[in-house]
């Protein structure tokens, strides 16, 4: 039994654990490295936020957006607008369509270019702008577990929430009537 106890004590005593300590030499330990595997993620998180901050200053800022929000709504209308015109005069339609065929191949391309690079800017700006959100969402998680765990605690099948039944019994007890002897013996004697 001592020998065993002095084997033991020297494995687990001192709040030490030589097999655990052994092991994580050459098995990582799976909290310590999801630990610091989230401080990682929120440290990522928080440059590359920081890095997309834009602050709009100015009124040539506010210009420069409300036209960069023309082309799109333009073309579509513009497009839906040329069906119109197909329908409701259709000679009128007819020539224009005639004037464009007369356009050359390398003012297309050139028209092709400038529309897909504004367009592509335009999803570059929107998918920056939507990964921020993203970002500035993440940063809120915290906050929104904390919250709906205090949520919990309030909810009715929490210990320390008053018991309804017991009130209930009351309340039926106070609505029917007792039997009153005094008032018994009254009606007895008027009868």
């Amino acid at each position: 039994m001592g020998l065993i106890e002095r084997i033991f004590g020297f494995i687990f005593g001192g709040g030490r654990n030589v097999i655990k300590e052994t092991a994580e030499v050459f098995i990582e330990n799976k909290e310590e490295s999801a630990v610091r595997e989230a401080a990682l993620r929120t440290q990522a998180l928080q440059q590359y936020g920081s890095e997309f901050v834009v602050p709009r200053k100015g009124g040539f800022d506010q210009f420069m957006d409300g036209v960069n929000r023309i082309p799109r709504p333009a073309l579509a209308l513009g497009t839906l607008g040329l069906f119109v015109a197909a329908m409701v005069d259709p000679i009128w339609f007819a020539s224009r369509m005639q004037g464009i065929a007369l356009v050359p191949e390398p003012l297309w391309w050139l028209l092709g270019a400038i529309v897909s690079f504004y367009f592509g800017a335009r999803h570059q700006v929107k998918s920056q702008e939507f990964q921020r959100s993203i970002n500035e969402t993440m940063t809120r998680v915290p906050q929104v577990i904390e919250n709906t765990r205090a949520l919990a605690d309030l909810s009715a099948d929490t210990p320390g929430v008053a018991e309804t039944t017991q009130s209930a019994n009351l309340t039926m007890a106070a609505v029917q009537p007792d039997r009153n002897p005094a008032l018994d013996d009254w009606r007895s004697s008027r009868a």
